[in-house]
């Protein structure tokens, strides 16, 4: 079932609003990854890599298991399925759109 909670759909929005975390999650997405291999790309702190990461884990976007001193993230995109039916709501008013635009350059032919 998808969350369409207004504070979950903020949270997976604010997340994905940072390059950063966008660029996380594409590596995530390849499998999981150690805290220090998400902040190495960014040349950034752990600490600051830290950050992002607790935005992503607040969104419900990745999970953060400890393993001895060592801390792995994994990828949970389902929280992303609430934003794209949100997304998927506005998808008529942008292909009328699209499609009013492609008659007109026609029609200018």
């Amino acid at each position: 079932m998808v969350n369409n909670n207004p504070d979950t759909l903020d949270a997976v929005f604010q997340a994905l609003a940072d390059p950063t975390r966008r660029a996380m999650l594409a590596l995530l997405a390849d499998g999981e990854r150690k805290v220090g291999e998400l902040a190495a790309p960014f040349s950034m702190s752990l600490a600051g890599a830290s950050k992002h990461i607790k935005a992503l884990e607040q969104a419900g976007l990745l999970t953060r298991e400890k393993q001895g001193r060592v801390h792995v993230c994994r990828l949970n995109a389902a929280p992303m399925a609430g934003a794209m039916d949100w997304l998927r709501h506005y998808q008529a008013f942008w292909n009328e759109r699209l499609d009013a635009l492609e008659q007109a350059l026609r029609q200018g032919d």
